[in-house]
């Protein structure tokens, strides 16, 4: 949730740094049906069926970013979206490495007093033996916050990656004007 709200932080800040949102519009997505299908599997397995899937959430919790990560090749030319895809790609060699499912640091965990709870398909946990653990849910947000939560530094990555991807697509004008939308150098 916290990084939902961190999201509209960045979209807020195109308009106060002169940009403009509507150049959204513009932005020309190649195969825009993987990130969509890749959306849908996270949110079923995550939101609306959590632990009901059984076997089958890890293994379609790993098609999900295998589907993110052809929709970020199809579109790797966008200024910010290969930051975006460093970071998808860090989250899912962490993934794949613990059989589908994210390690969060169990001291992180016990900051923002989350306990995992038995069988159910958790897409962020604490493992017994966790592979890449560096890569994992380590860093957590204070629990006085309305929405705590842990992330990766994968996570942290796609934030700025799409912060930078706003501004440069919005053409904000903290981006320089050569790498704004429009601009030639943008494009390529």
């Amino acid at each position: 949730m916290i990084l939902g709200l961190a999201y509209l932080l960045c979209l807020i800040s195109v308009p106060l740094a002169r940009g403009r949102l509507s150049a959204l519009a513009d932005v020309q997505l190649r195969k825009p049906g993987l990130a969509g299908a890749a959306i849908a599997i996270q949110i079923l397995i995550v939101s609306i069926f959590p632990g009901e899937l059984g076997p089958l959430g890890e293994p379609l919790h790993i098609v999900s970013y295998l589907l993110l990560g052809a929709f970020a090749w199809c579109n790797r030319r966008i200024v910010g979206l290969p930051v975006i895809a460093l970071g998808g790609l860090l989250n899912f060699v962490c993934i794949t490495a613990n059989g589908g499912v994210m390690p969060a640091d169990p001291d992180a965990l016990a900051a923002i007093g989350r306990v995992p709870s038995g069988e159910e398909f958790i897409n962020s946990t604490a493992l017994e033996d966790p592979k890449l653990a560096f890569l994992g849910d380590i860093i957590a947000t204070p629990a006085s916050w309305p929405v705590s939560n842990v992330y990766s530094v994968g996570d942290i990555l796609i934030l700025c990656g799409a912060l930078v991807l706003l501004h440069v697509a919005c053409g904000s004008r903290l981006v320089p004007r050569r790498l704004r939308a429009g601009h030639p150098v943008a494009v390529a």
